[in-house]
């Protein structure tokens, strides 16, 4: 297994171990004193399970005063990943990483809170589970546009399948004062 730093501070791909044989194959989604070991130590309380379609965007979104971390892990199909900081004060304030994840190429993606996430199905049927570090909190969901474009990502779509609220969100720069601030280590 291995962690890679990315270019935002806390967020972290991982190459997972897959072990495969004439049965299928097998991997470990999580496990406490390996991720620990690479820098993810925070435990994770909640787990989901998307299904989706090719197109299908989702995202991005953020929970304000109880935020979640998240590792990504995909099941079945392909996503492009994207993870924002949102944190006000950050030195990479809405600047962005993304990555395909798929079982094939063995990654996963940890998000730390303070950013803002969001993914698109790049195939015909993708299974997604993220195991959180704290409980969703429907009060307290918050998103940002998928297409703002002050932070520009370049999403391999161009027409997505949104839900009516993805759609709906504001960009980064209207949600000021419904942004996390930025905490120095």
């Amino acid at each position: 297994m291995r962690f890679i730093e990315t270019a935002l501070k806390g967020v972290v791909l991982i190459e997972i171990d897959v072990f495969p044989d004439e049965r299928g194959h097998f991997f470990e989604i999580s496990h406490a004193k390996k991720y620990a070991e690479g820098g993810i130590a925070a435990p994770f309380v909640q787990s989901n399970f998307s299904r989706s379609c090719r197109g299908t965007l989702r995202g991005l979104h953020y929970q304000l005063q109880q935020p979640q971390g998240k590792l990504v892990t995909v099941v079945e199909g392909t996503i492009f990943d994207v993870a924002v900081d949102i944190q006000v004060g950050s030195p990479t304030f809405g600047q962005y990483v993304c990555y395909e994840l798929s079982v094939e190429n063995k990654r996963q993606l940890y998000i730390p809170p303070g950013y803002a996430h969001g993914f698109c199905a790049l195939t015909d049927t993708v299974g997604v589970v993220y195991n959180c570090t704290d409980f969703y909190s429907p009060k307290d969901e918050r998103g940002i546009l998928w297409s703002d474009p002050a932070i520009g990502i370049a999403w391999p779509v161009k027409q997505p399948l949104l839900s009516p609220k993805d759609a709906a969100y504001k960009t980064l720069a209207d949600m000021a004062g419904e942004l996390p601030v930025y905490r120095p280590a």
